[in-house]
């Protein structure tokens, strides 16, 4: 039986070459054809035919463990290959040296592929965009305006007091898991959890308002809200791979569409509250104060459009980034008692007592920072970043590429290469101390992406981590759970623990 499915697979694989984009397919010009002299192209570049592709992603499993299909691909064709998947042809870049060079040439506005799915919610709901789906000078424009307040550490420092409030009610709410649990000393479920803290504290910030997700009942449209943007990350890597063609018949472009419409119905709702908020406050000849949102309602900047999905989209972006980070952080030290006794030490030297640590603790504590490095390191929270080169054609290694290629950038397989980073599957901060730090290309590792197009959330993202670990270490001791297995990391568009992580926190005794 054909199926619409295998006719269209067989059409891409009899299609060959006319599968490509317009750019991709040779290239065109005189000016072209003067670099194919020079140059190798796109054509000579190795890698798995559609089939294999599909049979590696879907028949083998690696749909949720692509970042470790990297490593296969590059022991396979080589530090650069081409991958025809879904709707999508790409190269692939897993070489530092060669990273390097695709960002040099990024241009003024660079552009990410993987953004479009977004952009087609908004423009089906008439909705704005965002920093994530703006681009070109608009973009531009608009991360110049989200940038303050956020992205400077002076500036992220400012949220310490609010970061603060919520590890303390994360502290409570973890002394309320140990109790819970036959040995009273366990916390099941661990990421649950640190995605719950994440997303009350981004909430906190963005919104300025508590929004309950560490209450012992969470608030039924809070629970909505946090279920739908689990729900949209899990069905976009449905959604990424299918053709076009089947939104109508398959479920899953509709529950995407749908998370996307509850993330924005919650978040305009908290916007227009704070907006009355403000000009109440105006009317009555009151001064405005306020945080994050209340500077973007204030400046006069930006849109409404602009400040719905721009808030949207840094809330997305701020909460995996911290608690898989988190998770995969903690469960490391759990295995490592030595980091984990030097970190101890760190802190309560800097910290003494009941104290809370502040900004200014934070950059007297190196191996805190190393541990998160090195937690990023190894888990890179989006395995894969993307590029295509808008503005011009490049010239990568020896090869040519007009303008139009897509790039997929190999993080998690370029932070995990020996070159770069020796015993690279080891959990090792003190790589990233300054006497031990290890000479490499600095572009080995950047979790936060690079230039104007890195994370614009990086410092306040950053900031959290250091913050809630100094005070989870300082009155615990963590151990591993016992008899459990070692945990693997599964690609859900985001790197995140494969199973549920539950781990011993042992409180410390204080110190006379």
């Amino acid at each position: 039986m054909t199926t619409p499915a295998l006719k269209y697979l067989c059409a891409r694989l009899a299609n060959g070459r006319r599968c490509l984009p317009v750019q991709i397919r040779g290239v065109a010009g005189a000016t072209a054809l003067q670099e194919e002299r020079k140059y190798k192209t796109f054509d000579d570049l190795p890698g798995p035919s559609l089939l294999t592709n599909i049979y590696w992603v879907f028949c083998r499993g690696y749909l949720m463990y692509g970042h470790e299909l990297q490593d296969v691909f590059k022991k396979k064709y080589g530090p650069m290959w081409k991958t025809s998947l879904g709707r999508y042809i790409t190269v692939n870049i897993s070489d530092v040296d060669l990273l390097e060079s695709v960002l040099r040439q990024e241009g003024k506005y660079p552009v990410r592929l993987d953004m479009e799915l977004w952009k087609i919610h908004r423009r089906k709901r008439g909705l704005g965009l965002g920093p994530f789906t703006e681009e070109g000078q608009r973009w531009h424009s608009l991360r110049t305006v989200l940038n303050k307040r956020m992205l400077k550490p002076k500036e992220s420092v400012l949220y310490t007091e609010v970061i603060n409030e919520v590890v303390t009610d994360f502290l409570e709410m973890l002394d309320d898991m140990r109790k819970m649990s036959p040995s009273g000393v366990m916390v099941n479920d661990l990421a649950n959890a640190l995605y719950r803290f994440s997303f009350e504290g981004i909430s906190y910030i963005l919104f300025e308002t508590r929004i309950g997700c560490l209450q012992k009942v969470v608030p039924p449209e809070t629970k909505k809200f946090i279920q739908s943007v689990g729900d949209m990350l899990k069905y976009l890597v449905y959604v990424i791979f299918l053709p076009s063609w089947t939104q109508n018949i398959l479920p899953y472009w509709k529950k995407y569409v749908q998370s996307w419409d509850n993330i924005f119905h919650f978040g305009n709702k908290l916007i227009d509250e704070k907006m009355q908020q403000i000009e109440e406050r105006l009317e009555r000849g009151e001064e405005v104060q306020g945080e994050y949102l209340t500077y973007l309602l204030s400046s006069g900047k930006l849109t409404m459009k602009e400040i719905y999905s721009s808030v949207a989209e840094l809330l997305l972006a701020g909460v995996d980034t911290t608690s898989n980070t988190l998770a995969f952080g903690l469960y490391h030290l759990s295995r490592s008692p030595d980091i984990q006794d030097a970190l101890y030490e760190e802190v309560t030297s800097i910290v003494p007592g009941l104290a809370v640590p502040t900004g200014e603790d934070i950059a007297k504590m190196p191996l805190l920072r190393a541990v998160v490095k090195e937690t990023l390191r190894m888990y890179p929270v989006v395995s894969t970043n993307s590029r295509i080169a808008t503005e011009s054609d490049i010239i990568i290694g020896d090869y040519f590429f007009p303008k139009g290629t897509i790039f997929a950038l190999q993080h998690y397989q370029i932070s995990q290469d020996e070159k770069n980073f020796p015993d690279p599957k080891k959990f090792i901060p003190q790589r990233w101390l300054r006497d031990q730090k290890v000479k490499n290309n600095p572009f080995s590792s950047i979790p936060f992406g690079y230039g104007i197009r890195a994370c614009v959330g990086r410092r306040v993202a950053e900031l959290e981590m250091y913050l809630i670990i100094s005070r989870i270490i300082k009155k615990y001791e963590l151990r591993p759970e016992p008899g459990a297995p070692e945990i693997r990391a599964v690609n859900r568009i985001v790197l995140a623990p494969q199973k549920q992580l539950n781990l011993q926190f042992l409180e410390r005794r204080p110190i006379q």
